[in-house]
């Protein structure tokens, strides 16, 4: 299967129509084979349709788009995921796994369609769930990622600020299990450094990194993904939520916010009446270690 998904810089551009880049995605068994990156070529909605059909494209992961957008992918015979945001592995990542599912009702690779449950991904937060309840602020998905969406961005200084930084890193707990590498992945992370795409303390250690330098840092929570905010955990009626009843506690899916912005849950409990929510990212309230090694500014 062939999964392409709207790529700029390593997340997910949000304009289908405008897209310059498709990232590609061979896989197998639920699995990622190999990946490459695509120019678009400055085409239009109607011929990106032609253009990922050719390329064999069996899926398509992207922000918005609009109905003739749907359209054209509809009569191209490609399915379509909206409403993502973030990065672009993790989505795809998430997909296989079966746990991303479409803003619209396209998505039914996994889940069928009409969940109002779903949709991909991280960061855009600040706002409330489609019941009313206050969801808190999130994080983005990725284990080095920031709040995106916000409009509160951190306070950064350096030579490296405003930058496009590629690093790898490795994360531990302190207790010296790995949570994530991007050498086990064999590519550098890129990022806008000082912009908020980072969680505050990896942003500022980079800020004034130089290239090829190796810097190990230790964060506080509040360098980090935050305490967990109790307010970020709500319980709703099953009936209210369609999709929901098909939930398994443990489970991570994705919730619209009344601004139409997803943002990621886990299941943390669940009856035959009412299911629980839990907004709170999955690393707040952890101290975690960095070393991290500037490969490239540009």
């Amino acid at each position: 299967m062939k999964i392409a998904v709207t790529y700029d810089n390593g997340n997910i551009f949000q304009h289908f129509g405008k897209t310059e880049n498709f990232k590609v995605y061979e896989t197998e068994d639920q699995k990622v084979v190999s990946s490459e990156v695509i120019s678009s070529n400055g085409k239009g909605h109607g011929a990106l349709a032609g253009l990922l059909k050719d390329l064999g494209i069996n899926v398509l992961i992207c922000g918005g788009l609009g109905g003739g957008a749907q359209t054209a992918l509809a009569e191209a015979g490609i399915e379509v995921c909206s409403g993502a945001s973030g990065d672009a592995d993790q989505a795809v990542e998430s997909y296989l796994k079966g746990e991303l599912v479409s803003a619209g009702t396209n998505c039914d690779h996994h889940h069928g369609e009409g969940h109002s449950c779903g949709s991909h991904e991280e960061g855009h937060s600040c706002g409330s769930h489609e019941e009313g309840h206050s969801c808190g602020d999130h994080e983005e998905e990725h284990s080095c990622g920031g709040c995106s969406g916000c409009g509160s961005q951190p306070s950064i200084t350096g030579k490296n600020v405003g930058k496009t930084c590629r690093t790898h890193y490795r994360g531990t707990f302190n207790d010296g299990t790995q949570f994530d590498s991007s050498y086990d992945r064999g590519e550098p992370l890129e990022f806008t450094c000082g912009v908020g795409q980072m969680i505050k303390g990896f942003d500022a250690a980079v800020a004034d990194m130089e290239v090829g330098e190796i810097r190990d840092v230790h964060l506080m929570p509040e360098e980090a993904y935050g305490m967990p905010n109790p307010d970020a955990i709500f319980t709703v009626e099953i009936a209210q939520l369609p999709g929901s009843e098909d939930l398994t506690v443990g489970q991570q899916v994705y919730l619209s916010n009344q601004y139409g912005q997803p943002f990621p849950v886990k299941v943390t409990a669940k009856d035959e009446k009412n299911i629980t929510l839990d907004a709170n990212h999955e690393m707040a309230g952890k101290e975690l270690n960095f070393r991290i090694e500037l490969v490239e500014v540009k």
